[in-house]
């Protein structure tokens, strides 16, 4: 993974708006609805190379495919993997539930809407196994060739994966007699997918939700220590499915969930960051734009990334359409700086994806794409202030 001795790299945190012809196919599969094959293969090969020059467009440093050939951030396995079926109701966000007006709010929102919902995924239903690895490499090596005509206008390629674990929190388990034993089982599964994105060279990026989020919904009412566990078991589960991957080609991403809502039942970054570290990546994903989580960039002071690590600080909200000025963004990156070893462990980010589950994005395209040109633009005002006499 790059970092930079003499400018603050951007990148982004994976999904990217999808064009309403592919999210209504992706809607439409999901209602159980035929769906063309190629036709849906044609379409996402299309909005992926879109979506790469918008990219390079945006003046972005490192760089993925959007995510436009899948339905959502982990909603796409159960089409590379067996044992899923069916599907259940997830559980409830604990701090939603505790708002009922705006938890109608939402309802009225997203009634009518052509979207891929997460609240309704698969269950687990018999052996978790990766069918045929050459698919991660295929979409992988589309990417590549994607990037191609590109050479020199970037600096580093991406693609995302999900953790064990918010599969497992999601997907509810019907066949495993354990937690530990499904964790497993999707641990060895994922690691075929993982060690396809980095055997074509790219960055993986593990899509870790879970070891935030999962602390008001799945394990809301099991109590902190029993969420704490969880997180435990997953952390020890990467680790052993990345076991074959260089850290320095790792990054993972945590979050609290990609929602606009109250939040006020998230566990402290501080309480779970002394996990988290024990995962064998070279560096985290973290969101520190929104109104939740910005004064929690002081805990990496408290326990510091180690020298050989990077911080990709999320500082644009996904979650409005406020275009962040620069001098804003700037402003959140130098202080950053301040909470680590220096501005070359500091990478300028977004909070999370803009559209992680198909048609979910609550951010017009056009502001998303300017977003990210404010991204950049922040990036470089904070290293002519952090990097003095560099180019």
């Amino acid at each position: 993974m790059r970092n930079s001795s003499n400018r603050i790299l951007s990148t982004h945190t994976g999904s990217l708006p999808r064009p309403s012809a592919l999210v209504d196919l992706y809607a439409r599969r999901a209602r159980g609805e035929a769906v063309d094959p190629p036709q849906l293969a044609q379409a996402g090969h299309a909005a992926m190379l879109a979506s790469v020059e918008q990219q390079i467009q945006a003046g972005l440093d490192v760089i993925n495919n959007g995510e436009q050939q899948r339905e959502g951030f982990f909603l796409y396995v159960q089409h590379r993997m067996s044992g899923f079926g069916g599907q259940w109701k997830r559980w409830a966000r604990a701090d939603v539930e505790r708002y009922p007006a705006f938890r109608q709010m939402l309802e009225e929102q997203s009634r009518g809407r052509a979207a891929v919902s997460n609240f309704a995924p698969p269950r687990v239903v018999s052996d978790v196994r990766y069918l045929d690895p050459a698919v991660a490499g295929q979409e992988a090596g589309e990417f590549a060739q994607a990037l191609a005509p590109y050479r020199g206008r970037y600096v580093e390629g991406f693609l995302t994966a999900p953790s064990p674990g918010i599969i497992a929190a999601a997907c509810r388990n019907e066949h495993y007699d354990s937690e530990r034993a499904y964790l497993r089982a999707l641990g060895e599964a994922l690691r075929h997918e993982y060690e396809a994105i980095v055997n074509a060279g790219f960055v993986l990026q593990l899509d870790c939700p879970d070891l935030a989020l999962e602390h008001h919904v799945s394990f809301h009412e099991a109590g902190q220590a029993r969420f704490l566990q969880f997180v435990e078991q997953v952390v020890e589960t990467l680790n052993e499915a990345i076991r074959n991957i260089p850290p320095d080609r790792v990054r993972m991403h945590v979050c609290w969930g990609n929602y606009e809502g109250p939040h006020d039942c998230d566990v402290p970054l501080a309480l779970i960051w002394p996990i988290l570290r024990q995962t064998r990546v070279g560096g985290f994903v973290l969101p520190f734009a929104n109104a939740r989580h910005a004064h929690e960039m002081r805990v990496l002071k408290q326990l510091p990334l180690r020298d050989d690590q990077v911080i990709v600080a999320g500082v644009i909200d996904v979650l409005t359409n406020f275009i962040e000025h620069p001098e804003v963004v700037a402003d959140r990156l130098e202080r950053m700086a301040l909470f680590v070893s220096g501005p070359e462990q500091v990478m300028a980010g977004t909070d999370c994806g803009f559209d992680t589950s198909a048609g979910m994005g609550r951010v017009a395209t056009d502001v998303v794409w300017m977003k990210l040109r404010s991204l950049t633009e922040g990036a470089r005002l904070a290293s002519a202030r952090l990097f003095p006499g560099q180019r």
